[in-house]
């Protein structure tokens, strides 16, 4: 009935929304495991709006409760800069997220790449996919691509686009994480010397109390590295907590102008990351009190790729409807994370704040001119610039959940797509318990 193909962080929602009302689903993934971003050392970001209120609830709080029975999970921590971090644990988010497939009765298949679409007219029928055991076909009534990267659509024909105005995405990062760190000496440290310790945004007393945040800055400790030689590749300094007292995981390596949908390129971004960690880890324990004696713990299993491909949709949401907080009659999440752009060109990052949060529609999902095909994560129809906000994980997340109720609602109605009346799909949402504005 319904194919979701990619398991990261809106393919999970995807298939379990779809499994819930009894249907056949099968998840397919290329790597041996489920989660994708959710497994590389990222806090989630953007389950809380900027005034404090929790925006992203449904099956994606659903899964952080899972976590947090194991402890595995942190609360959802508001944060000046980011709005919210939530703390996770990768190894145990694998595990948790093939249980609820179990329990879902979704089918997974692992190890398994996307090769070709499988169009009849204007309507996407199924894949071709490309295993050990060759090539197969893999036919549904619906397909979702949460593939990050547009692969089912771009395959189609529908109407994409890449990058900025010039083709250019913003950078991937290959995180790392850090232990024994002596955490207590870098959060004292950076309250008790603010004119050392340059913190972007936050007051550096902040950072005192031992709770999960995020660093960003140290601009001057960069400065000071690159004047006694340190090649660093970012201007600002990015660590967040992990799960264990002495755990940080560093965000801080950086390719311009790789593709990741280019293996030879995205290959080569791997080893340029990995070099660069290197030097950052050097970095780290000659300039950032409480590194002194840390050690590299665990690599992520790939590189977090912030923006490739997107479809041009039904409606393309803009950076203005984000700091305007729009409203739209089709909405299917509710997001709040501030435009966190990485510069395409150069080391540095911008974030612009919008004053509350803002609607993404229905329409953002479905791609102009193919049928039997709804797109969830970071490749649905946005603005460069708005994709900067979108992309994190928790509307991710929300976005997954809204195509899997979709998929499974448009096999119920038998209708297309687009077609779908999305007064019902808006109040099957609801009964997840999805947060809308009144």
């Amino acid at each position: 009935d319904v194919l979701v193909v990619g398991g990261g962080p809106a393919g999970i929602m995807a298939a379990e929304a779809a499994a819930g009302d009894g249907l056949r689903v099968m998840l397919v993934e290329s790597r041996g495991f489920l989660g994708g971003n959710l497994t590389i050392g990222l806090p989630v970001l953007g389950f809380l709006g900027h005034k404090g209120t929790q925006i992203i609830k449904g099956l994606p709080q659903n899964f952080i409760d899972r976590l947090r029975a194991r402890g595995a999970a942190s609360e959802h921590r508001p944060c000046a800069l980011h709005m919210s971090l939530t703390i996770i644990d990768e190894e145990e988010v694998k595990r948790t997220a093939l249980e609820i497939m179990e329990e879902k009765g979704v089918e997974v298949l692992l190890y398994t790449f996307f090769a070709d679409a499988i169009r009849e007219g204007d309507a996407v029928k199924g894949v071709v996919v490309e295993s050990k055991a060759g090539r197969e076909a893999i036919l549904a009534k619906t397909v979702i691509d949460c593939t990050g990267d547009g692969d089912i659509a771009y395959r189609a024909g529908a109407p994409m686009n890449y990058g900025n105005e010039k083709g250019i995405p913003q950078p991937p990062t290959l995180m790392f994480s850090m232990r024994g760190v002596d955490s207590r000496k870098l959060r004292d440290a950076v309250a008790d010397h603010p004119d050392v310790y340059d913190i972007d945004f936050i007051p550096n007393e902040f950072f005192r109390a031992d709770d999960n945040c995020t660093f960003v800055g140290f601009r001057n400790q960069i400065k000071k590295a690159r004047e006694a030689g340190y090649k660093l590749p970012v201007e600002r300094t990015i660590f967040m907590t992990g799960m264990a007292p002495d755990e940080w995981w560093v965000n801080m390596s950086r390719v311009n102008g790789i593709d990741a949908t280019d293996p030879a390129q995205y290959t080569q971004g791997e080893i340029i990351c990995a070099e660069q960690n290197e030097e950052i880890v050097r970095y780290l324990k000659a300039y950032i009190p409480g590194f002194e004696n840390a050690y590299v713990d665990r690599v992520a299993p790939f590189m977090g790729i912030r923006e490739t491909r997107r479809i041009v949709g039904e409606y393309i949401l803009t950076e203005d409807d984000i700091f305007n907080c729009a409203r739209f009659d089709d909405v299917i999440a509710v997001a709040s994370y501030p435009v966190d752009l990485h510069h395409p060109v150069g080391g540095d990052c911008s974030l612009y704040w919008c004053p509350d949060c803002y609607d993404i529609p229905y329409r953002c999902l479905i791609p102009q001119k193919i049928d039997g095909l709804i797109v969830a994560g970071r490749n649905v129809s946005m603005t460069h610039l708005a994709l900067a906000s979108a992309r994190v994980m928790a509307p991710a997340m929300a976005l997954g959940e809204a195509a899997g109720k979709a998929a499974a609602l448009s096999i119920e109605e038998n209708v297309e797509l687009r077609d779908l009346d999305v007064r019902k799909l808006q109040e099957s949402l609801k009964a997840e318990g999805v947060y809308f504005r009144e």
